[in-house]
């Protein structure tokens, strides 16, 4: 078995100092994670939430629902995207059906 002790590392984030204790090492071992931690808690959790920065859009701007008519079942749906034209639109149900039969991409 593996001796470990706590170590300091360095968040890529905020460059604040945390601990990656006994008890995290050897969970990252149980579950065979090959990489250390890169951010604090607080980070790891902002990042989680959608805080993290890799949006694109920003904070301040509203999520984009677009309405559209499914190009199978005709159902009105809303969509969290403008589709790219020529191309076909399915509500969630006709996407899970065409997912399901290895057609949607």
């Amino acid at each position: 078995m593996a001796q470990f002790q706590d170590r300091v590392l360095r968040c890529v984030d905020c460059s604040a100092d945390f601990v990656f204790s006994v008890g995290e090492q050897q969970f990252y071992l149980d579950k065979n994670f090959t990489n250390e931690p890169k951010r604090c808690k607080s980070c790891k959790a902002k990042r989680q939430n959608g805080d993290g920065g890799r949006s694109v859009r920003s904070n301040s701007e509203p999520r984009v629902e677009i309405s559209a008519v499914c190009s199978q079942c005709g159902r009105q749906t809303t969509l969290p995207f403008r589709p790219t034209q020529g191309r076909p639109v399915f509500c969630k149900d006709c996407f899970q059906n065409q997912k399901a039969a290895g057609i949607a991409r």
